[in-house]
């Protein structure tokens, strides 16, 4: 066989391989789940790998999708304006979160306190059956004095003391078989991680939930726990924009004030800077007074820290706002419902608040009153209700 023919042969088989191989290849995908798709029956999928890497975001279903426009018009205003309220149950038993989120319709319950009979037996799932929407379900679990389910599924220590003796590996991992545990009860968001910077002693209002005064070492730690939640199938919310480490008090206590906003551009920002680039998070936003940016009111109530959210750190996913009922920085000086549609019109997506469903009636009154004159314009709700339907895996990508 002479040289030409060889090589006349070899390039047919070369070409034939590389057929083979790109049509294997057109029939592997990767298929996954937004954070808060996933049934609480049906466990994550979880990796034994210790890798720290920060993806851009979860990866998302194959399966097609409603178009969000398509589910809001299946709404009534009223029912638009309750998917945009995270509110506050009892979690010893399923009623109050059943009325919650059937005979109301509102979006996200938020269980809180030392009860968890909630979170047992799959008392989540009549809930969940309830709701015409999917339901959010959301706790505290920040490790330290902040945890909700460490009775349940054990001790997680605090964010300072991670950072301390833990490494970032260590930290992911711990983060992915909490989020895991956590979905498993029906957990579909944790108000975690807090990306504060301090070096507040421990027992103070951020102290030990901090993971550093340093921000390069929250960026990373703070990153490592949020990815492995977001791992597990839980949405992360990291806290609170945009930044209460160096506030002059305790805004659950009083109205507080932070440095200006240059100087938190230099240290309190810089968590939200790489965090919003490399993986999908929710943002609470904290009711602390900016100098040079909120006019002094708490950020929560003031469109230009959603402005600064939005623009400079292009961040299009949930916005949720702090406690806008159990928090005196609010409470002191404004009603809940007032604080509520204050919240939503500057740009929150989500109005919070723990102090329960009594007020639920009066605020959505208020919020469609708010709809209707104008207050609260159409586009701003449409908004911010997309953006909720999507995170719960409602409908868009």
């Amino acid at each position: 066989m002479g040289p030409r023919r060889i090589r006349l042969i070899g390039l047919v088989l070369a070409v034939a391989t590389v057929a083979v191989i790109a049509l294997l290849g057109s029939r592997t995908t990767t298929s996954g789940h937004p954070v808060a798709e996933r049934s609480a029956s049906t466990p994550p999928t979880t990796t034994t790998s210790t890798t720290t890497t920060i993806t851009s975001e979860p990866s998302r279903s194959a399966e097609p999708v409603s178009d969000c426009a398509e589910v809001i018009d299946g709404l009534s205003t009223r029912q638009r304006l309750a998917q945009l309220l995270m509110v506050g149950v009892d979690p010893s038993s399923a009623d109050s979160a059943t009325k919650v989120a059937g005979e109301e319709g509102i979006g996200g319950i938020f269980l809180g306190g030392n009860d968890t009979t909630l979170l047992t037996g799959d008392r989540l799932a009549g809930v969940r059956k309830a709701a015409k929407v999917p339901l959010a379900v959301s706790v505290d679990e920040e490790g330290g004095r902040v945890q909700r389910v460490d009775d349940l599924d054990g001790d997680v220590p605090s964010a300072r003391v991670m950072a301390r003796s833990m490494t970032v590996a260590q930290v992911h991992k711990l983060a992915r078989d909490r989020g895991t545990a956590l979905h498993k009860r029906g957990v579909t968001v944790d108000f975690a991680p807090v990306v504060d910077v301090t070096s507040q002693p421990d027992d103070d209002v951020i102290g030990d939930r901090s993971f550093s005064a340093d921000p390069q070492v929250v960026s990373k730690y703070a990153g490592a726990f949020a990815q492995g939640l977001a791992e597990s199938g839980v949405l992360p919310v990291i806290k609170h924009f945009p930044g209460h480490g160096h506030a002059d008090g305790d805004s659950h206590q009083a109205a507080v004030t932070t440095p200006r906003l240059a100087d938190l551009q230099k240290v309190d920002l810089v968590p939200y800077r790489r965090l919003l680039r490399t993986t999908r998070v929710a943002v609470m936003v904290g009711h602390m007074a900016v100098p040079g940016l909120t006019n002094g009111v708490p950020a929560t109530l003031s469109p230009a820290t959603y402005k600064l959210l939005r623009s400079e750190f292009g961040f299009d996913d949930l916005a949720i706002t702090d406690d806008l009922g159990g928090m005196q920085a609010i409470s002191g000086r404004y009603p809940l419902p007032k604080a509520v549609l204050t919240s939503l019109a500057a740009g929150a997506d989500i109005a919070f608040w723990s102090s329960g469903e009594q007020f639920v009636p009066e605020v959505l009154d208020t919020l469609e009153s708010a709809a209707e004159d104008g207050t609260l314009p159409a586009p701003r709700i449409t908004d911010a209700l997309t953006r909720v339907l999507r995170a719960k895996g409602a409908c868009g990508s």
